[in-house]
């Protein structure tokens, strides 16, 4: 059975991508649906859902169009989730597979590097680095991606060194392959499966991150993001619930989507583990 056919044995999975594939095409069309900056007020403060043509989901407490808001924080959350995911799996890929090739004190000294990032929680040294290299979407994505990386480093290094000792690495090794050849084109494309899975959950941490940090002001000022707009709103919750409500649930969706996409790779790329679970 192919990968595919795997893949679409998951409904769960076959949801989320559908979720996953529209709310990227939010993120296309958002400058052709709503080619005016989503800054910009355009109508009254508070209109709700559907009372004015043209304002599907209402307007904030600026006059600001809601829903331009939402389709234009989906290229915010989608840009910063990917890059910040890829550079962490950049820096923890690396380290992890040398550390279980090598092993010993190589092994020793990367686990005790990468456990002093682990020592300190994850949101709580993301908002110390964004507010030392000041809030923008390049120091955004740099904090995500050097609080995520810890654990692709630990599960690239198990996964080296569940493999180092099979018998096409002895058989590489006797060839005279490299050690860097023998970690670049024997074990690490035998690791990709994990790899990937864990990057689709990533990217979906790294969005909830972006959110967090906009909620309490550490977001890029110049880009309109889900989280600045509940953050904006939370004053207002119960006078205008859908300024919250709506990012919120574009949020949640969003999440989800990943969640069961990478759910779906995991059944697809691990067969037999999603055979043992049923």
């Amino acid at each position: 059975m192919s990968f595919f056919a795997r893949f679409a044995q998951n409904r769960g999975a076959l949801v989320g991508l559908i979720i996953l594939v529209t709310i990227i095409l939010m993120a296309i069309l958002a400058p052709v649906l709503f080619p005016e900056s989503p800054w910009r007020m355009v109508q009254r403060p508070f209109l709700s859902p559907m009372e004015v043509d043209g304002f599907w989901l209402g307007t904030d407490t600026m006059g600001r169009n809601v829903a331009s808001g939402i389709m234009h924080g989906a290229w915010v959350s989608l840009l910063i989730g990917l890059v910040s995911t890829v550079v962490a799996l950049a820096i923890g890929v690396p380290l992890g597979a040398v550390a279980g090739y090598y092993g010993g004190l190589v092994d020793d000294a990367l686990m005790r590097f990468t456990e002093f990032f682990q020592t300190i929680p994850n949101f709580a040294l993301a908002i110390v680095l964004v507010a030392i290299m000041q809030p923008s979407i390049t120091s955004i994505v740099l904090a995500i991606a050097l609080v995520s990386w810890p654990p692709v480093a630990r599960l690239v290094r198990a996964e080296f060194m569940s493999l180092r000792h099979r018998e096409y690495v002895e058989a590489a090794r006797l060839v005279g392959q490299t050690n860097t050849t023998i970690i670049l084109r024997q074990i690490l494309p035998n690791t990709l499966s994990p790899i990937i899975v864990l990057a689709s959950l990533m990217v979906a941490t790294a969005i909830l991150l972006e959110s967090a940090l906009s909620f309490l002001g550490l977001g890029d000022p110049n880009v309109m993001s889900w989280g600045y707009m509940i953050g904006a709103a939370r004053t207002v919750i119960r006078q205008a619930w859908w300024l919250s409500f709506f990012p919120g649930l574009a949020i949640l969706l969003t999440v989800l989507a990943l969640n069961l996409v990478g759910e779906g790779l995991d059944d697809a790329l691990n067969p037999k583990l999603s055979r043992e679970r049923s």
